[in-house]
């Protein structure tokens, strides 16, 4: 099994940790993002989107990080992902959403880089970026308002936490406003686990 990443992508952080909380053994392939590896021919046969990550097993390619993590969970079911109940699945599903579908997409290297060839200044796409977050929190900490237990939904380790902690590196990368006493609580509860430390873009071979 491969896994084609970025040490400093969010969506290549979030299949390491379900990997690592799987126990699935894998190796990694590098494709430095802001060099544009991403685009070179050999990996476009591999994913035509250009993104990372991809995942290489069994003679197949595997795109989309969320799509990654559902077959891992289909995969090797233990430890599950997505809550048994239908109604708590669905809800797990649509925090990650939030970050994965509507927070990241608009706030990553490739809008980043449209907005400079718009013409702004490095100091208004970052604070771009930071509003994009910080909405995106602000509505997250509000999905999760009623849920108790040291991870988002509860006392076990969802799909929404392999989501949260990613976007928090990408909230201190610029300098949003950190106001979300609850979430950052998650975040220290799953950086506890071996399998999130694991993950963490500092300790990745490409690390720079």
């Amino acid at each position: 099994m491969i896994l084609h990443g970025y040490f400093r992508s969010t969506a290549s952080y979030r299949v390491r940790i379900a990997l690592n909380l799987k126990g699935i053994a894998y190796s990694q392939t590098s494709h430095h993002l802001r060099k544009g590896e991403q685009r070179a021919p050999a990996f476009m046969a591999l994913n035509p989107q250009g993104l990372v990550p991809a995942l290489e097993i069994d003679g197949a390619v595997l795109t989309q990080s969320l799509a990654i993590c559902d077959y891992l969970d289909e995969r090797n079911p233990e430890p599950a992902l997505l809550p048994a109940d239908p109604i708590a699945r669905a809800k797990v599903r649509a925090f990650a959403q939030v970050i994965a579908c509507d927070v990241h997409p608009i706030q990553n290297l490739k809008i980043l880089d449209r907005l400079r060839q718009q013409g702004l200044d490095d100091a208004a796409v970052n604070t771009w970026a930071a509003t994009v977050i910080e909405d995106g929190f602000d509505a997250c900490a509000a999905m999760i308002a009623d849920q108790d237990g040291p991870y988002c939904f509860g006392e076990q380790v969802t799909l929404a936490d392999l989501c949260l902690v990613p976007q928090l590196v990408n909230a201190r990368r610029f300098d949003a406003d950190l106001r979300w006493p609850r979430l950052l609580d998650i975040e220290r509860a799953c950086l506890g686990l071996p399998a999130f430390a694991a993950a963490s873009p500092e300790r990745q071979p490409d690390a720079e």
